[in-house]
């Protein structure tokens, strides 16, 4: 079976659609050795690159060019990895909608092109052979707003990479003087755009804070250029829930420091509104550290029983949850047992596995 990957975030690790492309091509090629998966990149040296430029050659990419080197390379069945499949193509397409975002959340759809778009990649995953979804969550959405027959939506997992497990104390010890961390710390990982529900992290903590004084507060990524109601800086919420002073802002981590980062917290604050999977909080459990997440979209078929999980308007509720899990060593340490346990349910074997019954189902409609 040959299949031709559309690569176009490959190049992008910073997105959740670039790290699904590389992780989910090394775990099919390391799973079906026999096949021939091929990353299709876009030719940026081309006469389109060149006339189009940024957007508009992304979709000149995803609808003429994609589809014909993958027609070119003989494929069998193509694979989009994120919402923005091929109306028209001459052999299955298989694309992955890891969430309805654009269409269920109002400060995200956008103006009138990106409206525009969406009508576009709507239509066209239509025309799909299989849709793969993140969680039961989303693939929920997708059939009650794209009206797809349920055969032809299926849920396919995916997971943290090997990388994160619990990490030694050296490598911990030595993560905490590269990115400058404090001995003891409750860690946020995860964006800045509003429905991350930043005010919930800051005001959970100021909870907790109040009986453990000695704990700061981690806050992971790259800030917001600057302060709007779609991205709040958390700087601001942080002064305005009182905890600036506890507050530590470490700003991009390298991938290769996420691991330490996540196991040296003592937890991680998650109160998403809404997420298609929620890689964060898996990342963290595979690290062993306890989660505290919203009740929300996916989150609760992430966690499990691995972590608490709240409403995410409840920040009362989560920093009770916090102020129990930081003072209550045996608790904690028993929520972490029950973390690693909840991590293990997920693999990108797995992953690549389902994904291939996908593949087959598709060539078999």
């Amino acid at each position: 079976m040959k299949v031709a990957i559309n690569a176009w975030f490959a190049d992008q690790p910073a997105t959740g659609s670039g790290q699904y492309t590389v992780r989910l091509l090394d775990a099919l090629r390391a799973h079906a050795p026999d096949s021939e998966f091929i990353a299709v990149t876009p030719q940026t040296n081309s006469f389109a690159w060149r006339v189009l430029g940024g957007n508009l050659h992304k979709v000149w990419f995803e609808q003429a060019e994609f589809p014909r080197l993958a027609r070119r390379l003989g494929a069998d069945i193509v694979h989009v990895p994120y919402w923005g499949s091929p109306m028209w193509c001459g052999c299955p397409v298989v694309v992955t909608i890891h969430d309805l975002i654009p269409l269920l959340l109002p400060e995200y759809r956008g103006g009138a092109r990106v409206r525009v778009y969406m009508r576009l990649v709507s239509a066209s995953a239509r025309r799909a052979a299989v849709v793969l979804t993140d969680s039961e969550a989303s693939r929920r959405d997708i059939l009650e707003h794209l009206r797809l027959p349920e055969d032809r939506v299926r849920t396919v997992y995916l997971a943290a990479d090997e990388s994160y497990c619990p990490q030694p104390s050296d490598a911990v010890e030595a993560a905490r003087q590269r990115l400058n961390l404090p001995p003891c710390y409750v860690l946020y990982f995860g964006g800045f755009d509003v429905r991350k529900n930043l005010s919930a992290v800051m005001d959970a903590f100021a909870i907790a804070a109040r009986s453990a004084s000695d704990v700061s507060l981690v806050i992971a990524g790259r800030l917001p250029e600057c302060d709007t109601p779609f991205a709040p800086d958390p700087r601001r919420l942080a002064e305005q829930a009182g905890v600036s002073e506890q507050t530590v802002f470490v700003g991009w981590v390298d991938e290769t420091d996420k691991p330490a980062l996540y196991s040296g917290a003592e937890a991680v604050l998650f109160p998403s509104r809404y997420e298609g999977f929620g890689l964060p909080p898996l990342e963290a459990m595979a690290c062993g550290t306890p989660v505290i997440v919203s009740r929300a979209a996916s989150l609760p078929e992430i966690v499990g029983d691995g972590g608490l999980l709240y409403d995410p308007d409840d920040a009362r509720g989560m920093g009770d949850g916090l102020t129990a899990l930081l003072t209550d060593a045996s608790m904690r340490a028993a929520l972490a047992e029950k973390a690693l346990a909840q991590a293990r349910r997920f693999s990108w074997a797995r992953t690549a596995e389902q994904t291939l019954e996908a593949y087959q189902y598709a060539m078999g409609r």
